[in-house]
């Protein structure tokens, strides 16, 4: 049985990467979570890096990954663009009519978006934390840091969530417009605006306690992998949510 459903599940995930790979804003999107994120974390820490290192109050980990706060709008846009293709020019009927188990079709679409998210999202974090610290020389930290692994491990995999986030709660709006509005707002106001209520209700919200895992000693209510475990439960729903809607809403 199962080695039947994965049969049947390779060909449509194979389908599913090539849309992908032939939908430009999707494929930008996936690269700009890259390229933004370390772009943006060579220029600040070539500028600043040092003067801001040399700050008694400075978290040394939590700041290496600065960047992420627009590296994530970038996860969510390539999630969302993926999904809402679907919903334009009558796109989805023609999944469906080469795909007629819409739960396979589901299932194959959101592990497809799921592992891209993950291998930038990993390679990202990576490549932010290393990129960053070649600028602050004597104030560098390496891998070997307490909680710089898993930071980088968490922050991979938090990309990732923010991807699904969006594209499950786009299937549920067939909107890609309407999820983009509502999500970049929210994460951006978070951030900015409640983070200093990390410990309170904001904290349960999934950016922040998601980040949590990229901190040395989170100060909040969640811990590193409680946290990430949280962002994971709103991704988790929002998928769900998605495979509803796709099961039962006309196409």
């Amino acid at each position: 049985m199962s080695s039947t459903l994965v049969a049947a599940a390779l060909p449509v995930a194979r389908a599913e990467w090539l849309k992908i790979k032939s939908l430009r804003s999707s494929l930008v999107s996936l690269i700009v979570v890259f390229v933004a994120t370390v772009g943006i974390t060579a220029l600040v820490f070539a500028a600043v890096g040092r003067a801001e290192a040399d700050n008694a109050d400075a978290e040394p980990l939590f700041g290496a990954f600065y960047a992420f706060n627009f590296g994530q709008i970038a996860a969510i846009s390539f999630g969302t663009t993926a999904v809402s293709s679907e919903y334009t020019s009558g796109a989805l009927r023609i999944s469906l009519t080469a795909v007629p188990r819409r739960g396979l079709f589901y299932a194959a679409k959101m592990a497809v978006v799921g592992a891209l998210a993950l291998l930038v999202g990993l390679a990202t974090s990576f490549g932010t934390f290393l990129i960053g610290q070649a600028f602050l020389g004597e104030y560098a930290i390496g891998l070997g840091h307490p909680g710089a692994v898993r930071a980088c491990v968490g922050g991979g995999v938090y990309l990732a969530l923010m991807a699904l986030l969006a594209a499950g709660l786009t299937a549920v709006l067939r909107s890609g417009v309407a999820v983009l509005s509502i999500l970049i707002p929210f994460t951006l106001i978070v951030s900015f605006v409640l983070g200093d209520m990390a410990s309170g209700v904001a904290g349960f919200l999934p950016d922040q306690a998601g980040q949590q895992v990229l901190h040395e000693n989170p100060t909040g209510t969640l811990g590193p992998w409680p946290g990430l475990a949280v962002a994971a439960a709103w991704a988790a729903a929002a998928l769900l949510a998605g495979w509803w809607a796709v099961r039962r809403r006309d196409a």
